[in-house]
């Protein structure tokens, strides 16, 4: 049977899945160069941990493809293809699930040969630790860098280093030292945040789960130690409600709802949302579950939503929160891993998956080719199997997304032949192309970072303002400029209201840099979308820029949501930063 450690007798089968259900799950994945010895302590960890059944056991000691020098070949519990057994080497990802009284894991076994780049990918995408080993023997190889490099690009925040074979340089400290300094080098240059090093012998058990005298120079937690310990990343509340739509659920006349999972951010009843791509506000009236209605729902959530007013919905379609939008772009630049063998060619026509769309997109350009080797950055025409890109794209109608960085589901998607119907690319998106389009390069250069000749800083005025700067950029409705401005000024906020119509195009970075430089909220009014005014008030306010869609038909609505945006540059008890305002809370 499966056996499960857990720190009393369950007193029934209620008690039992009580206590499992509430446990925290951690999803990791294994990666490293070839014969590191990933599978073998994968396999170390799931015996030393109680969590291989007895007859999976027999058979393993039974088998005829012992290729350690143990009784037991452990790298057979997850090298489960025969080509895997034959070759000794891991070929796909193998995924593995145990328990024990602290958490619920999920084990992506992933490959470490080179050709095998996109199933390394694959199996980290949805990972919130990654164990990197490495052999104490060899150093760090091109292969431990590659991995290492896709972990950051897949924004996996942990990563625990393995420095594997330490019996076989007797555990000397000073072997374990220097490759701890290597890559917490690497895990530096990466911008990786949080980076454990254990030694560990995955052949003899050592510091896996039970510490080892074997090294009384290490004080660290062991491997299992820092799996069940390492926090994980619960910040629902403060995420921006994003909600894809996957179905439309009509059972009866009574009764239409829309089933989808959450992405991010929690939504309750009575919360307001906004449609995507119609723009039409409602309300959510229920949430409906398997289980029944709930009070609310959280990420990796499946559920239907039923709203107070009928709007059109379908799939592909997008809930989301009205104060904080996502991106709306036909046009974007992405992190591409190509995962087949007929390479990525410009201009030529894929189908982009995401978030319940499914679109046209061609690749119009390849900004540089990664050699994760050394990290360097390469021009390139096209891409090949395993490599990776920074690419642009642009698709036959607008997607709905956020940053990769900040949205882990809208900010990802995959790309798939449209003959073959094979998945040929993943992509993590960096940034909106539409603002850049048609920019005068001159202009997107003009903005200097203003010289502070005075002694009084922008943080003196903040406190003495009692906000933070901002920029409310207001396109095609005067009258509601003007408005705006009445209004933060009425309630306290140093306003100013800039017209580009009064002011010349190579005198605003000046004027906008010198009001920012005050502590000033500053409402731009223009009568016409400028891409060459995106860029000056995006270096100025960076996310402190606020477009307001005024619509004379909603301005109502958009000044409350102007004015709540405000109330959140305000400094509160003088404690710079805080209530900061998040300046995609306007993005059209």
């Amino acid at each position: 049977m499966l056996a499960t450690a857990h720190a009393e007798p369950y007193e029934s089968l209620d008690g039992f899945l009580e206590q499992n259900l509430g446990k925290e799950l951690l999803r990791f994945t294994t990666a490293g160069s070839v014969d590191d010895g990933k599978s073998t302590l994968i396999g170390r960890l799931l015996h030393e941990s109680a969590a291989v059944y007895e007859d999976q056991l027999t058979a393993i000691k039974k088998s005829r493809l012992n290729r350690s020098t143990g009784p037991i070949d452990f790298s057979l519990l997850t090298d489960g293809l025969r080509a895997e057994r034959e070759q000794g080497i891991t070929i796909d990802v193998a995924y593995r699930y145990f328990s024990t009284a602290k958490r619920k894991f999920i084990i992506a076994d992933t490959p470490g040969h080179e050709q095998y780049t996109r199933n390394m990918a694959t199996g980290a995408s949805t990972a919130d630790l990654a164990v990197i080993l490495v052999d104490a023997t060899k150093g760090l190889l091109p292969q431990t860098r590659r991995h290492a490099y896709i972990a950051s690009l897949l924004g996996i925040p942990n990563v625990l280093a393995a420095i594997n074979k330490m019996d076989l340089v007797a555990y000397e400290e000073s072997a374990f030292r220097e490759l701890q300094h290597d890559f917490a080098a690497l895990a530096h240059h990466l911008k990786i945040p949080f980076v454990q090093c254990v030694p560990v012998s995955a052949l003899e058990g050592d510091n896996l789960v039970a510490r080892s005298n074997k090294t009384p120079w290490y004080f660290g937690p062991t491997l299992l130690e820092h799996l069940e310990s390492v926090p994980l990343r619960q910040n629902h509340g403060t995420e921006a409600l994003r909600f894809p739509v996957q179905s439309v659920i009509r059972p009866d006349r009574t009764f239409r709802g829309f089933a989808g999972r959450v992405a991010s951010g929690v939504i309750r009843p009575g919360d307001a949302v906004l449609a995507f791509p119609s723009g039409q506000e409602t309300r959510v009236q229920t949430i409906v579950s398997y289980d029944g209605d709930l009070d609310e729902a959280i990420p990796s959530q499946s559920v239907v939503l039923k709203l107070e007013r009928e709007i059109d919905l379908s799939r592909g379609d997008m809930l989301v929160s009205p104060v904080d939008p996502p991106q709306v772009s036909r046009r974007f630049a992405a992190m591409v891993v190509w995962l087949n063998a007929e390479p990525m060619r410009l201009n030529q026509s894929y189908l982009v998956k995401h978030a319940g769309r499914q679109v046209k997109a061609k690749a119009t350009r390849i900004r540089f080719r990664i050699d994760v080797n050394d990290l360097t950055e390469h021009p390139a025409s096209e891409l090949e199997m395993n490599g990776i890109a920074h690419v642009e794209f642009e698709a036959s109608v607008p997607l709905f997304f956020d940053s990769y960085s900040r949205n882990r589901t809208t900010g990802s998607f995959i790309l798939i032949d449209p003959i073959s119907n094979a998945t040929v690319g993943a992509a993590m998106i960096r940034e909106d192309l539409s603002r850049n389009q048609g920019v005068n390069p001159q202009a997107a250069q003009s903005f200097q970072e203003p010289s502070r000749s005075g002694e009084v800083t922008s943080e003196e005025r903040h406190q003495r303002h009692g906000h933070r700067s901002a920029i409310f950029s207001v396109v095609g409705n005067r009258a509601f400029a003007g408005r705006l401005e009445r209004s933060l000024f009425e309630r306290g906020f140093y306003a100013v209201l800039v017209s580009a119509e009064n002011v010349p195009s190579t005198s605003l970075p000046s004027l906008l840099s010198v009001l920012w430089e005050t502590g000033a909220v500053v409402v731009h009014f223009s009568s016409t979308n400028s891409p060459e005014q995106e860029v000056v008030l995006g270096n100025t306010a960076g996310e402190s820029l606020f477009e307001i869609p005024a619509d004379k038909k909603n301005e109502e609505d958009a000044l409350k949501r102007a004015l709540s945006v405000a109330e959140k540059l305000r400094l509160g008890d003088g404690k710079s930063g805080e209530g900061r305002a998040d300046g995609n809370a306007f993005t059209d």
